[in-house]
């Protein structure tokens, strides 16, 4: 990867990271093309992570999802049209936050 260190996507609780290479590369040809620094605010979380072990683990314990830190409106918008550019099928907006996936069809986004 260019931009990102594979440890930036370790599981807060855990340290443990099973990110799928093909999503990294992924998130790293965005990064490429957005041309701004990313700031990676959950990346990997392992099933016995709090978040997921609430729930039936999702996107993130798959390895294929990241949040991304948002700082302003701008950045928020160029992140998420070249997201679905490159075929990012999983898009939820926060105030601080993008998350991203790559979950089957179809694509879906929403808000927090």
């Amino acid at each position: 990867m260019r931009y990102f260190a594979v440890a930036e996507f370790n599981c807060q609780y855990t340290g443990n990271n099973e990110m799928k290479p093909e999503f990294l590369e992924k998130l790293d040809q965005l990064r490429h093309v957005c041309a701004f620094p990313f700031v990676i605010t959950s990346g990997y979380r392992d099933p016995s992570h709090p978040i997921e072990a609430a729930k039936v683990p999702g996107r993130h314990a798959q390895g294929i999802a990241a949040d991304i830190q948002i700082l302003d409106s701008k950045s928020r918008f160029k992140i998420i049209k070249e997201a679905m550019k490159l075929g990012f099928t999983g898009i939820g907006v926060a105030d601080t936050f993008v998350h991203l996936d790559t979950r089957g069809a179809p694509p879906v986004m929403w808000t927090y």
